[in-house]
């Protein structure tokens, strides 16, 4: 069995939309996370309309809630879980560094397209190790709705926080 290379866009030339799709969930969300860099991936969005619903990691859909009602309310709190993220790492409470571990953790292999729309499940599964001798578990599943918007993929909205229930 070979290994998984995180860091490898799994979609070949031959499948520029997956690979795009990809290129855009995976390696640029989390490069401008790790950065806290919202300008590396606001034009990854559909301002208009976009609406972003949280599932709390819970499994019973009553208890998800429309948590990013507008693309600001979603930035602004995705920046601060940035921040938050980075002022961890700034202090030394990772051990290693830890895009490695989100890249690790992420896996993004069905996307399925319909002309100009795309339905893409990206799952996380992994653990951050803290320098404390913890792990931050990485546990969840984000479904994004994708448009193709002159030419180029961008994202409508998406269920997130999801529980990522493993297969037995």
């Amino acid at each position: 069995m070979t290994k998984r290379d995180p860091f490898k866009n799994p979609f070949d030339a031959q499948d520029a939309d997956r690979s795009a799709i990809w290129d855009m969930l995976v390696t640029r969300d989390i490069n401008a996370f790790v950065a806290a860099d919202w300008a590396a991936v606001q034009d990854d969005f559909i301002a208009a309309n976009f609406t972003g619903i949280s599932g709390h990691f819970q499994a019973d859909p009553d208890g998800f809630d429309l948590a990013y009602p507008t693309l600001e309310a979603y930035r602004d709190d995705w920046l601060e879980q940035a921040r938050d993220f980075g002022a961890q790492n700034a202090a030394g409470a990772y051990a290693g560094d830890p895009r490695d571990g989100i890249f690790n953790a992420t896996r993004l292999e069905q996307i399925e397209i319909a002309g100009d729309t795309a339905l893409v499940r990206k799952k996380f599964d992994g653990a951050l190790p803290r320098t404390d001798g913890t792990s931050e578990r990485m546990n969840w599943q984000t479904l994004y709705w994708c448009r193709k918007v002159d030419g180029r993929w961008k994202i409508s909205g998406f269920v997130g926080y999801l529980p990522h229930i493993q297969d037995a």
